[in-house]
């Protein structure tokens, strides 16, 4: 398929039903990609949906906060192949339906998240038959961007049994957060019954719902937001992403544990929900075992796909700069806009690369040592996967490391740090090095 027409099929999708895609290819040679002068732009579209009347108003003004000034992002290294090891898929299971994410619960077995809204289990290597927990009945999948999106263990899970879901609701397309507790009976399976709303957070359009959930290394629940949908974060005169009143847009951090339903963390730098602000659609963050440092892909508009950074001594409050900024570049206004107290990404690629970032996971397993310390990532669209390192002067590159002819919508980790990575189509694979 021409590039072109690839990208404006698929430019603005996180992720999306391929039900007529054909068997995969993985290819295990690094990547080679091109870089094009043409940037393809995305036009934007009305208003599919009306905004709920009980979204929060979005004429209030980003709160101040005493995030740095703005750093340039570093331009991407290509470092020569065979500096780094090659880089490898394995399939591990395969006739999924529509997969989303990968996790663990804290010993060997893995957790699959299928679209339409059921969790799976692998267990020694095999993909069991009954679903962990099978809530399709609530989940509203239509939209490319619908679906139960994640899941999350308690990091007490042996002793609790607890975990949460994240899903578009049936009906109304709202973003749930949903504790559920394991069965008595067997551990591979969950009690539907036991299912208790955390937070609901009112959706306007049936895109960027963002969608991922995941317990910090200081125990509190993070939840990404998209900013609402639509094109150009067009809801309210500021859009939602700058918007301090609205959970739209945002990284939230709550405490779910031992809640009813949550409470806001004493530490929030905004005594509310929110953790920071600025943000698009983060498809996929994940913290650094080793470090607790914060990786968070934030999917671009028109032109730019960016990765941005948290250290593990933040306070939380950064601005990651949407709509005003678009990557390192300026959106809205198009020039000339105010950066101050804008956080910048540490990585960006154009949609001459492709047109939608999976955030990954910095590498700390044991099997493979060459690969210690390095964020891994890819693009959905085109199947690339790249590295990100640092070198002792604080300067990030970026390194092709994989040329996959999958739509990569998420990459996974086990109890081990071992990675893996989840084509769309239906396949697990694990992540190799040679």
């Amino acid at each position: 398929m021409n590039r072109k027409v690839m990208v404006l099929w698929i430019t603005g999708l996180i992720v999306s039903a391929c039900a007529q895609s054909t068997a995969p290819r993985v290819t295990v040679s690094p990547a080679q990609a091109t870089l094009e002068s043409t940037i393809i732009a995305q036009t934007d579209q009305p208003p599919t949906v009306a905004p709920p009347t009980a979204l929060p108003p979005t004429d209030a003004q980003p709160p101040a906060t005493n995030t740095p000034a703005p750093t340039a992002v570093s331009s991407p290294i290509s470092v020569p192949s065979g500096a780094a090891s090659e880089i490898a898929l394995e399939a591990l299971a395969d006739g999924l339906t529509r997969p989303v994410y990968l996790t663990h619960a804290g010993d060997a077995r893995l957790f699959v998240i299928e679209q339409p809204g059921r969790i799976r289990v692998i267990e020694n290597g095999q993909l069991l038959d009954q679903p962990f927990l099978d809530i399709v009945d609530r989940v509203l999948s239509s939209g490319n961007e619908q679906g139960l999106l994640s899941m999350a263990f308690e990091p007490d899970y042996v002793q609790t049994g607890r975990f949460y879901v994240n899903y578009t609701r049936k009906g109304d397309g709202a973003t749930i957060v949903e504790r559920y507790q394991v069965s008595a009976s067997d551990p591979n399976v969950a009690d539907k019954s036991s299912a208790s709303e955390v937070i609901v957070i009112e959706q306007t359009e049936a895109n960027h719902n963002g969608g991922l959930v995941m317990f910090g290394p200081d125990g509190y629940l993070y939840v990404g937001m998209g900013d609402g949908g639509g094109a150009g974060d067009r809801h309210g005169s500021l859009g939602n992403g700058q918007n301090s009143k609205a959970l739209l847009g945002k990284m939230l951090r709550i405490d779910g544990v031992n809640q009813a339903t949550y409470a806001i963390p004493p530490s929030n730098p905004f005594d509310n929900e929110i953790w920071a602000l600025g943000v698009r659609n983060p498809w996929r963050f994940s913290f650094d075992q080793a470090t607790g440092d914060l990786y968070m892909a934030d999917v671009g508009q028109n032109q730019y796909e960016e990765v941005n950074f948290q250290p593990a001594s933040s306070a939380g409050g950064e601005n990651y700069g949407w709509r005003i900024m678009e990557g390192a570049h300026c959106f809205n206004p198009q020039s000339n806009c105010d950066r101050s107290g804008l956080v910048l990404p540490i990585s960006e690629y154009s949609h001459a690369e492709g047109c939608s970032v999976t955030g990954g996971y910095v590498y700390r397993g044991a099997r493979y040592p060459a690969l210690q310390g390095q964020y891994f990532f890819a693009d959905y669209c085109i199947g690339t996967i790249w590295s990100l390192t640092r070198d002792a002067t604080g300067k990030w590159s970026r390194t092709d490391r994989l040329a996959a002819d999958i739509r990569i919508s998420s990459f996974g980790e086990d109890v081990n740090g071992e990675l893996y990575v989840i084509d769309h189509s239906g396949t697990v694979y694990r992540m190799t090095a040679k």
